[in-house]
């Protein structure tokens, strides 16, 4: 799995039929993220909204 898959970000897109990542990202960010390599992807935000209201709680 990657980071993408819980990333509120990554949405799927019913007219190419897969999943996109809904930032508008520059050339550099969007080769990365081609490339697989978004370990440190500066947009990441959880989509695990169990996690969210657990981190609120505290």
């Amino acid at each position: 799995m990657s980071m993408c898959d819980t990333c509120a970000n990554y949405a799927y897109d019913e007219d190419y039929e897969y999943y996109v990542c809904d930032i508008n990202l520059d050339e550099d960010e969007m080769q990365r993220f081609l490339s697989n390599n978004t370990n440190s992807c500066p947009y990441y935000q959880n989509d695990d909204e169990y996690q969210v209201v657990k981190h609120q709680a505290f």
